[in-house]
């Protein structure tokens, strides 16, 4: 039976399956809603604004353009299910439609490429709003998105433990997760095998030795936050205390080929949150999460060590070696304090434009997107990898309303960032909907689509 086929006939149960698969359409919006007042910024001004028909808290972040229309997909921090925007007037964000998932679960997560989307299921810690005694669902859902605006279920691969964090799905046979596993400390980097997306499977695991029960570590244990990033036969990682390359020309059994720690001396927690390499430079941009500042009685905002944020040359990928590292944000003139570690919530980097492998995201070149938590979107110049500098940035005021449990101090705190190819930057936040920010600084770059 041929994947059509199959699919028609797959259809019908699937509708049953309210929890996840319908998709629930809502009413477009005639007029763009109001930029919110008191952001400020330096070479960026934001266009638009969206609040996601009150759906708030959004968190990552894709783009297609089908026909005449741009659509800008992301994942909630704060709703169980995943969003679709009309950006094709990024001056008016639509919201289209929200797609609902299952309760108690993060579905924070999700990537795309071509026809084909991954949505992750992880179990929704306390924290973060989750009852540890109640279901949750977990794992790594295929979704056919031919239909850009009727996304339909085709699989549900689970892991067995506690789920999925991160995708990686540049196209082709092959995504790659940041797995909960039986057995395994922490997450792991699973190839999953998408080549027939009604029956995904397992291709090959690699972790840090001690992960695993039973075994001994050989130094410093970290858990893999994901996504891998795929340049041929290799694949980058930034692993718990660690860049780490791989060779995969065997996917089902990938080997080291180098490592990177650094810790000490910059903060152990998520220390390598993700890379970002540089095409045809040999250089990769590596970074933390910034931590603390979440809740009242958890460990305050800059705590701990120097915050990751660095250029590695892998020019050599079986000795990377760090070259140079990012200043430090500075807040606006005026404000009541005289750092971002005194503002409150979280301070440090978070995310970058990773998804440049979609034909419709700017390409990486010498700008790198960041966000910064309570200092917003920072944008640094690389074109001199020895010497990055900070050429843009835009912070968010101060959200007016709770739209989640963090941080306990209601500050901004801004997650992602994309980037597409007309040159519009978006943005999302734990308490605010959709900004669409323009760059006017140095290195813009020309646009490619209209």
């Amino acid at each position: 039976m041929n994947f059509s086929a199959n699919r028609r006939l797959r259809r019908a149960a699937l509708i049953s399956m309210m929890m996840i698969a319908v998709v629930t359409p809502l009413a477009r919006r005639a007029h763009a809603d109001q930029i919110p007042a008191g952001w400020k910024a330096n070479n960026m001004r934001p266009i638009g604004y969206s609040d996601l028909d009150g759906h708030g808290g959004a968190f990552k972040l894709a783009i297609c353009h089908v026909g005449e229309h741009w659509y800008l997909y992301m994942g909630h921090l704060w709703n169980h299910g995943w969003s679709i925007v009309d950006v094709t007037d990024p001056n008016n964000p639509k919201f289209v439609k929200f797609i609902p998932g299952p309760e108690n679960t993060w579905t924070i997560q999700m990537e795309f490429h071509g026809n084909i989307m991954l949505t992750a299921l992880q179990s929704e810690t306390a924290l973060w709003g989750g009852d540890p005694k109640k279901p949750y669902d977990e794992g790594v859902i295929i979704w056919d998105i031919s239909d850009p605006l009727n996304p339909e279920q085709l699989s549900h691969w689970k892991t067995g433990s506690t789920g999925i964090h991160r995708i990686g799905y540049p196209g082709g046979k092959y995504a790659n997760l940041a797995a909960n596993m039986p057995g395994y400390r922490g997450q792991i980097l699973v190839f999953l095998d998408i080549s027939d997306p009604l029956h995904p499977q397992e291709a090959g695991r690699w972790w840090m030795p001690g992960q695993k029960e039973g075994e001994t570590p050989t130094g410093r244990v970290g858990s893999f936050h994901g996504p891998a990033l795929i340049d041929g036969n290799k694949a980058y990682l930034g692993y718990g205390p660690s860049v780490v390359i791989l060779d995969i020309t065997d996917i089902s059994s990938p080997k080291l080929i180098g490592r990177l720690d650094f810790v000490p001396p910059f903060n152990p927690a998520i220390t390598v949150h993700d890379v970002l390499p540089i095409p045809g430079k040999q250089l990769l941009f590596a970074h933390s999460e910034g931590g603390g500042g979440d809740t009242a009685d958890a460990a305050p905002t800059c705590s701990g060590p120097l915050d990751l944020n660095a250029m590695v040359d892998i020019k050599d990928p079986s000795k990377p070696r760090m070259i140079s590292i990012f200043p430090v944000p500075e807040p606006p003139s005026g404000e009541p304090y005289t750092n971002f570690c005194d503002k409150g919530g979280r301070f440090g980097p978070h995310n970058t434009n990773l998804e440049y492998h979609l034909p419709d995201v700017e390409k990486q070149a010498d700008l790198v997107y960041l966000t910064y938590f309570n200092a917003g979107l920072r944008i640094f110049n690389i074109k001199d990898p020895r010497l990055p500098k900070e050429v843009g940035w835009f912070i968010p005021p101060t959200p007016p309303k709770r739209l989640g449990p963090l941080p306990a101090k209601l500050v901004t705190q801004t997650e992602d960032v994309l980037v597409d190819t007309r040159g519009n930057i978006y943005i999302t936040d734990k308490q605010w909907g959709l900004f669409v920010l323009r760059y006017s600084g140095q290195d813009e770059p020309a646009p490619t689509a209209k």
